[in-house]
């Protein structure tokens, strides 16, 4: 295996920024890829209001969790992403690779884990966008197809040592016979690429926010998955909340409708009193931000309009 990037080997900002600021030119491609993810997951965990999750609003269904936990979990993780994109850039998609990324994917939990005092905030991403970070890193074509497809052959190498994932998704695999991350890259992400990007490029077409445009998206991805951290905390019933409940909002007109925004908040107070998340969509809402910038050509993944929210409250 390649060199080891130290953990946080440049500056990095919690909160994204626009993307009409430059990104620094003395970053490497894998740096900048790195960079690009951990906005993903900042971009994703400041969304607001999203059912159950931890959001400017507060901790969600979560007791050891924060947004400022998450926000200092992305960071801590994305020299391991830098790492992955450096050990896939010249390397070919085999074994071999599929080995050095699992050590560095553990390496990334394992620091993860220390920052958050043994909160899972990212463990799950740490797969999903660990292949996607390889993938782009890999290929100069960067249609989010053609990255889905590489990451989803990186994923299906058989790989010796102990899963990235734990045992929640093994107990949850067992009883509901839901894959979780590890199945929904062996299937080339299609909660992403058929869920998650066309939601979030039609509530843009039609005039939504960017962040009306994001909840749309993660919703469309809650309304179709088998979400493994609801069906860790709640059971078939749960995930039958989630699934009526995130149509319910797109059935109505999405968010940004009064409509849909009133089911938008209803669906959130279920799924707090449940205590169920969907975390499980969350991290695949950050893959879909992850390949839609760069689908877009974006230095940056873009600050979304529910800033406001971290200050004064829920609307």
């Amino acid at each position: 295996m390649g060199r080891l990037i130290p953990i946080n080997p440049i500056p990095i900002q919690d909160v994204p920024i626009s993307g009409l600021v430059q990104t620094p030119v003395t970053l490497s491609r894998p740096e900048r890829l790195a960079r690009l993810a951990r906005q993903s997951l900042v971009a994703e965990a400041e969304l607001t209001p999203k059912p159950g999750l931890v959001d400017r609003r507060g901790s969600g269904s979560h007791a050891d969790l924060s947004l400022d936990r998450m926000r200092r979990s992305a960071r801590t993780i994305a020299p391991y992403f830098a790492e992955m994109a450096f050990e896939a850039a010249t390397a070919p998609i085999d074994e071999t690779l599929r080995a050095t990324v699992a050590v560095i994917g553990r390496q990334a939990e394992t620091a993860m884990l220390r920052t958050t005092a043994g909160s899972n905030a990212h463990k799950g991403a740490i797969w999903v966008l660990g292949l996607l970070v390889c993938a782009a890193s890999h290929s100069a074509n960067l249609r989010p197809e053609n990255i889905a497809r590489n990451a989803g052959y990186l994923a299906r190498l058989p790989e010796r040592a102990r899963p990235l994932l734990g045992s929640h998704g093994e107990l949850v695999r067992n009883r509901y016979g839901a894959t979780g991350a590890r199945g929904e890259a062996f299937a080339n992400f299609p909660h992403v690429i058929e869920a998650g990007l066309p939601a979030l490029t039609k509530a843009r077409k039609i005039g939504r926010t960017e962040r009306d445009s994001r909840l749309s998206a993660l919703l469309e991805i809650m309304s179709h998955l088998d979400d493994t951290c609801v069906l860790y905390r709640g059971g078939r019933e749960a995930q039958e909340v989630v699934h009526r409940g995130s149509t319910l909002v797109l059935e109505v007109g999405g968010p940004g409708t009064p409509e849909g925004n009133a089911a938008l908040l209803d669906l959130d107070r279920e799924c707090i009193r449940r205590r169920i998340s969907p975390g499980g969509s969350a991290d695949l809402l950050a893959a879909t931000l992850f390949l839609d910038a760069l689908e877009q050509g974006r230095i940056e993944v873009e600050r979304d309009n529910s800033f406001w929210e971290e200050a004064y409250g829920a609307n």
